[in-house]
């Protein structure tokens, strides 16, 4: 094969925990008969509250068909680069086993936002009946030096107000707050999907909508801007770099010696999916891959009846994109726009004439 599959999950392949129909059709077109994917394929999400494997584990459940964690991209998965911050103490915010993803990525110094409310629970103050009853003082025992968002929190209050404190004190939460601490310690974000699909029929609130309330407060607060060091996940192309060297390994791996020439993203989001894999194919000219194609679903975000970014009321353009991202036009219109994943796989093999 000449050509590779980048794969959104939420919205092509799942909504939610239920599975798409057409998902199960398409990857049994995708491997031979002895599970042997035909092209090489990454999953790329934006999701982040889980290991690799486990990831992996439930799509080879999903989609009947053997899945290795090295073809699934989490939206943290780029931070395996940031060897930099490996040794230093991070504060990691977000969901599920946070420290077993922080090591797995390579970071020896990992505290959560709960660590941090348990040595300082006078911090965590809107939840009345969360408040110490005893005042509790104490060595705080360490001190962040960088901030990592892995994914929407539950508690978004306890989060919000946590990460401030630490970027206004350089570490030093429930010390006073000192203005002339800018720019603030690296805060390194991944996953920017301000929405995204689940069972219910509008979308839900995703971590882009968090950064959006963290950004807000700390210009709120201070006059300035919240400044990251990196941010992961589509659209970034961070994300599409590493998406590329994980299908080229894979190529590798199995002695396929033709060239990868094209890239086919695969998904439902145009602000993501659509605009990263533009975004992509405008920095091709200094990659190896040829190109990049984005191929749009209609299973998830996007809805081929309203027209996606909405109009405002005086006729500007809402983005629903990262702050940090601008809008342009040309980086939301898709290649390719398909019924379901499966249309998506008989369309690219009709392209480049794949019989498999």
């Amino acid at each position: 094969p000449s050509f590779g599959f980048l794969f959104d999950i939420d919205g092509v392949l799942v909504r939610g925990k239920t599975p798409i129909p057409a998902a199960r059709t398409a990857f049994q077109k995708l491997v031979n008969a002895q599970g042997q994917f035909l092209v090489p394929v990454v999953f790329v999400t934006n999701a982040g509250n889980c290991l690799r494997q486990k990831k992996a584990d439930q799509l080879s459940h999903l989609l009947g068909v053997p899945i290795s964690q090295d073809q699934v991209m989490m939206s943290h998965s780029p931070l395996r680069m940031f060897k930099r911050y490996h040794e230093k103490c991070v504060l990691v915010s977000g969901q599920g086993p946070l420290l077993d993803i922080a090591q797995d990525l390579g970071f020896c110094q990992p505290i959560t936002i709960d660590t941090l409310r348990e040595k300082r629970p006078l911090l965590d103050a809107v939840d009345h009946e969360r408040r110490p009853n005893v005042l509790v003082s104490g060595d705080f025992g360490f001190k962040p030096l960088s901030v990592v968002l892995f994914g929407e929190p539950v508690r978004w209050e306890t989060s919000l107000q946590l990460i401030i404190d630490v970027l206004l004190t350089s570490g030093y939460p429930g010390n006073p707050y000192e203005q002339e601490n800018y720019p603030h310690i690296p805060v390194l974000a991944c996953n920017m999907d301000l929405m995204w699909v689940a069972e219910a029929q509008s979308p839900r609130f995703g971590h882009g909508t968090f950064m959006v309330c963290l950004e807000n407060i700390y210009k709120k607060i201070t006059g300035k801007d919240l400044k990251y060091e990196a941010l992961m996940g589509k659209p970034s192309r961070l994300t599409y770099q590493y998406a590329e060297h994980l299908i080229r390994a894979q190529a590798l791996q199995r002695s396929w010696e033709q060239p990868i020439h094209t890239l086919y993203a695969v998904g439902d989001n145009l602000m993501t999916d659509v605009y990263g894999a533009n975004l992509w194919q405008n920095e091709l000219s200094c990659a190896a891959a040829a190109r990049c194609r984005s191929v749009l679903v209609c299973t998830g975000v996007y809805s081929p009846h309203p027209e996606v970014p909405l109009a405002s009321g005086d006729g500007a353009t809402v983005f629903h994109g990262h702050r940090d991202f601008s809008f342009e036009p040309a980086l939301v219109e898709p290649d390719h726009i398909v019924p379901d994943v499966d249309a998506a796989v008989d369309l690219v093999f009709q392209l480049e004439n794949f019989a498999p």
